[in-house]
């Protein structure tokens, strides 16, 4: 992660709004991935190139502190993308290298499981830079 560029808020926001601009047809948008999933074991993920990282700092654990102030939830497509905030704290951005869409891409790891998790960065007005809780 440490050769990946930090993305902040506005690096972000034109990264969707990229990703939203492209119109072409790839295996990458087959599977649904408006909201946080598991990868689908489908999905292309060799297309995939890191190119960017929410990821602060690599030795610091960061904080499960969600932002939904609109109700939303974890799983809704609806959720803001707050990069401050779990589970973005913990993302890479990926592009795909065959049409230049853009994913937000994680590893949740429980006591017996490692799943990689996925969401399209494709709605620019959800990219909100929401300040951590004091």
């Amino acid at each position: 992660m440490a050769d990946l560029p930090l993305l902040d808020g506005e690096r972000l926001r034109a990264l969707a709004q990229r990703s939203a601009a492209v119109t072409t047809t790839c295996s990458c948008t087959e599977p649904a991935l408006a909201a946080w999933t598991s990868t689908p074991l489908s999905f292309p993920e060799s297309q995939l190139k890191d190119i960017g990282t929410l990821y602060a700092d690599p030795y610091d654990e960061p904080g499960f502190a969600e932002y939904h102030p609109g109700g939303t939830r974890y799983e809704s497509a609806d959720a803001p993308v707050a990069p401050l905030h779990f589970p973005y704290n913990r993302c890479n951005v990926a592009a795909c290298e065959v049409c230049g869409r853009c994913y937000l891409r994680y590893t949740e790891a429980g006591g017996y499981f490692v799943d990689r998790r996925i969401r399209a960065l494709n709605r620019p007005e959800l990219v909100i830079d929401a300040p951590l809780p004091a």
